[in-house]
This record gives structure tokens, sequence and C-alpha cells, in this order.
């Protein structure tokens, strides 16, 4: 450990915890539109459909469903495989940018399916793939038939994940629209928009937009939101401009030197959040959101749940059946945090389910 980390400030779990939710809108709602939200927090993790307006519904003040559907609808904001090899949405420029800063992960992820890949020209491949997709979207299916009439001996689903691999592919509008359906089909993000993809941002540019939604941070932390490797060297350079703390383990945490750090007595009202909201997988650490006791809790086997947090922490699940949400908290609440949370679901119900009758019931959301 450095002479500087042992003097730098420690920062306990806390500390921050609320700084995260601020820069995470979740101590108060912001009055930020949902394209600058989306922005600001350098996309939403867009596993599934919905994800995306719960997410925002728990960070905006005014949001409506609309708002997001829109701006899809509209080609300012897209799905498509960035951060961590899962889907994102992203604005359009980010989209355009992002995506050739995750490159190098997309390559490794690639090298897993080499055995698949055998004989296969990745690079014509790719010309092959582009040139379908923006004849016309293909969905995975149409993308491996014809990949494969080209390549018979290899890997059907190696050829499609290749493909997504090797380019920049969004999901094309009706899928992600609110209250609408439509299976994943895909397209180039320059064929969508309307414009070249540009040259990654230096990294030293995404680190200071990750500082300022996630911070204070290790470089650790960025590494495994980015799903990245050798992000050290940009934090070096940035270091002269950056404030340095230190979490209670000695780890060196990095931050903007005018980013709000709350006290660690802020209130932090609670927040009904998604299934895979990037809150709880930004960090090497989540310790800051999740405590230990609670680790795993939010999912079982391959199914992840809705989350619920109470004051400012990972406190239970959540979910929607046809008459009523449910909540499971891990722990006894408080007659005070009850109402709270029961406050909180109401107002999330009439952002986004706005003239349908729900109850709201603490029992059981995880299967035993």
């Amino acid at each position: 450990m450095t002479k500087t980390t042992t003097s730098a400030p420690v920062l306990g779990i806390r500390a921050l915890n609320r700084a995260t939710l601020g820069r995470q809108l979740l101590l108060r709602r912001s009055g930020l539109s949902a394209k600058a939200a989306v922005g600001h927090l350098l996309g939403l993790q867009a596993q599934n459909v919905k994800p995306p307006y719960y997410a925002l519904a728990a960070r905006l003040d005014g949001f409506t469903p609309e708002a997001l559907s829109e701006l899809m609808a509209d080609r300012e904001v897209v799905r498509i495989v960035t951060m961590r090899s899962t889907i994102h949405t992203h604005t359009a420029e980010d989209c355009l940018t992002l995506r050739p800063l995750v490159q190098p992960a997309r390559d490794r992820e690639l090298t897993t399916f080499r055995k698949g890949l055998e004989g296969v020209d990745l690079d014509r491949l790719a010309v092959l793939a582009r040139e379908l997709v923006e004849a016309e979207p293909r969905t995975m299916k149409q993308l491996r038939e014809a990949l494969l009439a080209e390549w018979p001996d290899a890997d059907p689903q190696a050829l499609a994940i290749a493909a997504r691999c090797r380019l920049p592919l969004v999901q094309v509008t009706p899928r992600g629209l609110w209250g609408r359906s439509g299976q994943v089909a895909l397209t180039t993000a320059e064929h969508w928009l309307g414009r070249p993809a540009e040259s990654g941002p230096a990294p030293d540019a995404t680190v200071l937009r990750y500082l300022a939604a996630f911070g204070p941070a290790s470089v650790k932390d960025m590494q495994v939101w980015a799903g990245l490797t050798r992000l050290r060297d940009a934090f070096e350079r940035l270091r002269p401009q950056l404030r340095i703390f230190r979490d209670e383990n000695g780890v060196e945490l990095f931050d903007l030197p005018d980013a709000p750090r709350p006290a660690e007595d802020t209130p932090a009202p609670p927040r009904f959040l998604p299934e895979f909201d990037n809150l709880l997988l930004s960090h090497a650490d989540r310790t800051r959101v999740v405590p230990k006791e609670y680790w795993g809790r939010s999912w079982q086997g391959n199914q992840a749940y809705c989350t619920l947090l109470v004051d400012g922490f990972l406190a239970g699940v959540w979910r929607l059946t046809a008459d009523a949400l449910v909540v499971e908290p891990f722990d006894r609440l408080t007659k005070a945090q009850r109402e709270d949370v029961s406050a909180e679901g109401e107002r999330m119900l009439a952002t986004l389910h706005p003239g349908t009758p729900y109850d709201i019931r603490f029992g059981t959301v995880v299967p035993h």
C-alpha cells in the first residue's frame, strides 16, 4: 500500500452507499429527462424489455413509460450488447462510442466459441452478416441459418454469436417498446441510426463518466462494470485531477473532486428496482449496496428477482402478479418502514400501471 493510499481519507460502507445512491439518482428523484438520465447512467441493464422502465421510474420525477418508449421508437435510444456482454439500453451517441470501447471484451468472448468456428473466416463472416442484417433485420435464427449455408460444418449457435461479437447489432423496434411485443430482430447500429460508428472513446473519458455515475470507485470496480481489463493506466493518467479515498479494507478509491458525497446519515427512501439493475452489478465489492448476509438472495439458479432497497441497501425482492405487488423483505421491517415501502410501491404502480388495481402484499416471492 502506498503512502498516498494509507493517508487517504477512509469512506465507510454507509458513506459509499449514500455517495453511490446520489450518483444513481436514488436518494431523491431527479428532474432529468429520460434521455439525459440514460446518458448519465451510461446505459440501463436491459436483459428483458421492462427493466429500463422500472429503473427510470425509481429515479426520475414525473417519468412516464411513454417517455422512454418514444425515444426508442425515434431511435434516440437503442438496445445493444455492450458491458459485461449483456444487453443495455443506451443513447444513440453512447451506442456508437461505448460499443467500440468494449470491443476487446467481445473479441475475448468469441475465443470461447473457437471450436465451433473452425475453418470460418471471421472477417468474411462479418461482411456477410452485415449484408444480411442491413438488407433487412434478421432474428438470430435467420442469421444462424443464412451463415450455416456458407459454413455447413460450423456450430450454428457459434456462427450467430460470432456475428454479434464482430458487429454492433441493435434490436430494432417494436422490441423494447412499452406495452408492445416483438421478437428480437437485429441490424447494425450504423444502419439503424443512419450514421457511422465512432472510434472508441479514450478510456480516460469513460472513467470520468463512470465515476460520475458509480463513484467513488476502484480500478477493479470499473473493470467489473465494463467487463474490461487493463484500465489502471487510465486511472493513473487521471490521478492528478481526482480525489483519492480508501475503503475500510484499504482499497484505493478514485472520485471526481466536486462529485456529491452526502453524509452517511442522509435519508434514503425505499426504491423498487428491476432485476439486474446496474446499481447492484457495477462494483467488484458490492457491499456498499448488498449486505454480506443477503449475497445471493436476489436470484435463484438462472432466475433473477426484482429488488427492494430499504435505507439504501438491498432488503428484499418483489414481483407483480395479476392483482398484487408482492414484497418479500429479507428481515423484519419496522411499521414505519413497511408504510414507506407501501407508499413507494403505490407510486411505482401509479407511474407504470396507472388505472390498474393492485394490492400490496408482504409475502413470499422466492419459492421455498
